[in-house]
């Protein structure tokens, strides 16, 4: 199912985002939106704004920072694949993105995994934790 391009040159901001799959609802890009973690020319944006092709934008989503620009308009959800061809990420976003999840990796490179789960005493142990009185 290929992504349908619009023919008029602009979407609304939140459905781009949908459509580009950076957010997996519309609610959800609305709301990323609102609060400031997607930036176009250094200032926020409404979700109503229009968008078009050549725009950059700058777009927060947990630890992860891309910083895109828009390559294509749809406003309509298709393939993975499809929705990659929306946008081009620049080459130091690409980069900062793999070195953090190279970080993240090393950093859980220690652990293991419980063999079993825990009994009864070792749960009320964990809970205790939270709370320093109850021991």
């Amino acid at each position: 199912m290929p992504v349908i391009q619009v023919e008029q040159g602009a979407v609304r901001l939140d459905v781009w985002l949908w459509a580009a799959r950076f957010f997996k609802t519309r609610s959800v890009a609305k709301q990323a939106v609102e609060t400031g973690k997607v930036e176009m020319a250094g200032q926020r944006p409404k979700c109503s704004r229009a968008i078009r092709v050549g725009e950059r934008m700058r777009v927060s989503r947990g630890d992860e920072v891309f910083e895109i620009e828009v390559r294509g308009l749809s406003d309509q959800r298709g393939p993975a694949a499809a929705a990659q061809t929306l946008y081009l990420e620049s080459e130091d976003s690409r980069l900062r993105r793999a070195e953090l999840r190279a970080r993240q990796l090393a950093e859980r490179n220690g652990y293991q995994a419980p063999e079993h789960r825990p009994d009864k005493r070792a749960r009320r142990l964990i809970r205790a934790l939270g709370d320093i009185d109850a021991l």
